[in-house]
């Protein structure tokens, strides 16, 4: 018998030529049974009939595993699959805290306004005398705000307000935080990079600030799976944390798809490359195809333009078919009004809708499961996020359920829908944070030491000596004061406005819209040059906008609105000097090195591409030169080496240049397999004669001021990367270099010079040393570099 997976698989290979299939591979993966658990003989009888009033009749084990835990004031991670009831798993020793004793509070912490929206409403609904949940944020009306300070006992909020708006006015706040029981921190995974650095620093001022008062408050955290879950939930803590991993929940049995759009003949990217058809355009197809079969579909896209694009790209196909199918069709974003967003869910919740193009606005807590097929178009940075989308189809466990992941034109997509065992059988990533970047470190001790003067025993939190180090620095600058007893702020303005936890720091450029006045949106002045330099497409909320001229001096960026037929694309000049080697691995031809390095880049001009990827011309920009110290990973190879790489008499001097550079491009789109990270976090410059080293090399670098801890991951899994990087080339069918292998779409040299052939070569020679044992390990080499590089 077929089940229903297949048979929407085959449904929508329907119609494509033979010997033409997109598809690279299929598997079932088996249903999952329900296991339950009794009802904790410590939870509120309240609380029970509550939620079996809702139909919950027993918890699954995980929950009650963890609320056991919680409530034995062990701080714990849920880290199972998608609507697998993690909510339950807090809301029961939290709910109990709050019922059972009056002066308990909790606070809630999500990523994102919606979730907390929706967990609230959860909460609210069961009705519980004595539990007053309330939101605290940045839409709460200042009259609600004091309620909620005087009266609330469950505040929901999210990292953006408790760091501007509750530790800094933690004086008005002593009910609250002398009764904190637990702190709930939902989908954690999330916190990673620099904003999961900066939200790790934030946990420890929170602890620090509830200390003051008395309390000590469990910490509660859900999370997607995760590797190592207590390991990254202790880190983000500073805690150590207890794990809860086995999934009790029902899963139905699911068909994945791996699919890889075909290429097309007509039409050429830039220097000639090869252009496949977009995952977008693949996507409505698919989600079309899956609607004229009845089934309830969700198809992920990555970008909100690109949700809403595919959403009308598939009722376009049906309107051909059954105009009525076309109108159950809709794009599902943020920057949607709640109201809207609400009557979308439960058109999807109840079927109205059969199809729906949503970016990950939908992979987050929304309570849409036990769909008919989920379409993951392009990969979402990471396999967590991946199996949470994926999770939303067949969650009831009631019946099969077909997932398809459409790769873009891009080398991890490549590679992932090539080596099925990478997507279906690899454990998930773990999270990567720094809280010791001092980047990172500096602005969060200053807040600390304004909320209260920062204590010699309370550094150990902060990093010991890196802290110790950074005040030191900070004293010198005299933004702090240092006396006997400890650090103290020495302005009468809090420093918390000026700090932005989900960036890198330093002042936002604004992007206003030119006729009226309205601000936009703000953007990260490190990628400033790249996003609204003069000329270039900015997309807010689903419209498009052009830059008319970027004011950098003012910090603005001066938009009109406007649909052109293209897109744009920086490109820039990029030097990069070795400031200190942290750790060295010499192979003996190839070494592989871990380090500080001083970036400089200049964005010179920008293509302007039809979505086909056809270039239409290259602009020039006079824009000043930027400087980033962050850290890296690199690999050099000796002259010897490279001139007997495979192929006959090895790699030709003319070839080298170009075969770095192609292997670069295809390591920076491997490294978010083995870190959190998406490419546009990372950068890469090749040389065929870096001056710090002496040889060939090539860096991969965080994009962020002090590295994100991306560069880390890269160098402790070397081998593994520049594995999965030559498979990737290698597996591309391209004859000559694509997007799919090894052009990359921030190319600051405009993909010129790329050999493809030379970048296999290049990683035959690294993978054929690297596997022994380094022959010497070494620190502290530093030098400046003048030669002239290949960049991305």
């Amino acid at each position: 018998m077929v089940n229903q997976g297949r048979r929407l698989l085959d449904r929508v290979l329907a119609g494509v030529p033979v010997g033409e299939s997109p598809l690279t591979h299929s598997e079932d993966l088996p249903p999952q049974p329900a296991r339950h658990a009794p009802w904790p003989s410590w939870a509120s009888p309240d609380v029970v009939s509550a939620l079996v009033d809702r139909g919950v009749r027993e918890p699954w084990r995980h929950q009650a595993e963890a609320a056991d835990l919680a409530r034995a004031g062990e701080h714990v991670v849920v880290a199972t699959g998608t609507a697998s009831g993690k909510s339950l798993a807090y809301q029961l020793p939290v709910l109990t805290a709050l019922v059972d004793n009056p002066r308990a509070t909790a606070l809630y912490l999500s990523p994102t306004k919606a979730l907390g929206a929706d967990q609230l409403r959860s909460v609210t609904s069961l009705d519980l005398p004595g539990v007053r949940a309330a939101p605290f944020d940045g839409d709460t009306p200042m009259a609600e705000r004091d309620w909620v300070r005087a009266h609330a006992n469950w505040v929901f909020t999210n990292p953006d307000m408790l760091h501007r708006g509750v530790l800094p006015h933690h004086a008005r706040w002593i009910r609250f935080l002398r009764g904190l029981s637990y702190v709930v921190v939902d989908e954690c995974h999330t916190y990673r990079g620099v904003f999961g650095s900066h939200v790790a620093l934030l946990m420890r001022r929170l602890r620090r600030i509830a200390n003051r008062y008395g309390a000590d408050p469990v910490f509660v955290l859900a999370s997607a799976t995760v590797a190592d879950p207590a390991a990254s939930a202790s880190a983000l803590l500073g805690l150590p944390c207890t794990a809860v991993t086995d999934d009790g929940s029902p899963r139905a049995a699911r068909t994945v798809a791996l699919w890889e759009p075909p290429l097309l003949d007509d039409l050429e990217g830039e220097n000639g490359a090869p252009v496949r058809r977009s995952a977008g355009a693949e996507t409505a197809r698919i989600l079309a195809d899956l609607v004229v079969e009845g089934a309830r579909s969700l198809a992920f896209v990555r970008s909100r333009v690109g949700a809403e694009l595919t959403a009308l790209g598939a009722r376009r196909v049906l309107a051909e078919v059954d105009p009525e199918l076309a109108g159950r069709v809709a794009a599902y974003r943020g920057g949607y009004l709640p109201e809207e967003r609400r009557a979308l869910e439960r058109a999807v919740s109840s079927g109205d809708l059969l199809g729906v193009a949503t970016t990950n606005a939908l992979e987050l807590g929304v309570d849409i499961v036990g769909l008919d097929a989920v379409v993951v178009a392009g990969f979402p940075g990471t396999l967590a996020s991946f199996w949470q989308q994926a999770g939303r189809a067949g969650r009831t466990g009631d019946s099969d359920a077909l997932v398809v992941f459409v790769a873009r034109d891009d080398p991890l997509d490549t590679y992932l829908v090539h080596n099925p065992s990478a997507v279906l059988h690899t454990p998930v990533e773990a999270t990567v944070l720094d809280p010791a970047n001092p980047y990172v470190l500096e602005p969060q001790l200053a807040c600390a030491a304004a909320e209260l003067p920062l204590t010699p025993d309370s550094l150990a939190d902060f990093g010991g000596d890196a802290a110790l180090a950074v005040l030191d620095d900070m004293v010198a600058r005299t933004v702090l004061r240092r006396r006997p007893n400890g650090w103290y702020w020495t302005s009468r303005d809090r420093p918390h406005g000026d700090v932005d936890i989900r960036g890198s720091g330093g002042e936002q450029v604004v992007v206003v819209e030119a006729d009226s006045g309205r601000m936009l949106g703000t953007v990260d002045p490190g990628a400033a040059h790249r996003t609204v330099h003069d000329g270039a497409v900015y997309l807010h909320q689903g419209e498009s906008y052009v830059v008319d001229r970027l004011d950098l001096d003012s910090g603005i960026a001066l938009v009109h609105a406007e649909r052109p037929d293209w897109s744009t694309t920086a490109r820039d000049t990029k030097d990069i000097s070795i400031v200190r080697e942290v750790e060295r691995r010499d192979f003996g031809g190839v070494t592989v090195c871990l380090g500080e390095v001083e970036v400089t880049s200049q964005v010179v001009g920008y293509l302007r591409k039809l979505s086909s990827g056809q270039v239409v011309d290259s602009v020039p920009l006079d824009l000043p030169a930027q400087t980033l110290r962050t850290r890296a990973v690199w690999y050099t190879v000796s002259a010897e080496l490279l001139g007997s790489a495979p192929g006959g008499a090895g790699l030709a001097p003319a070839h080298v240049p170009g075969a770095l550079h192609a292997a670069e491009h295809a390591a920076i789109g491997l490294l978010p397999l083995f870190a959190t990270c998406d490419r546009w976090d990372i950068g890469g410059v090749s040389t065929a004669l870096h001056q710090d080293t002496g040889e060939a090399t090539v860096f991969v670098h965080d994009g962020h001021p002090g590295g994100a801890g991306f560069a880390d991951r890269g160098f402790n899994a070397v081998v593994p990367w520049l594995v999965a990087t030559r498979e990737a080339i290698a597996a591309c069918a391209c004859p000559a270099g694509c997007p799919s292998c090894v052009q990359s779409p921030k190319c600051g040299n405009g993909n010129d010079p790329l050999d493809k052939a030379g970048g296999v070569a290049v990683l035959d020679v690294v993978l054929g040393v690297v596997g022994e044992r380094p022959h010497d390990v070494r620190h502290g080499h530093g030098g400046h570099d003048r030669s002239a590089v290949t960049r991305s």
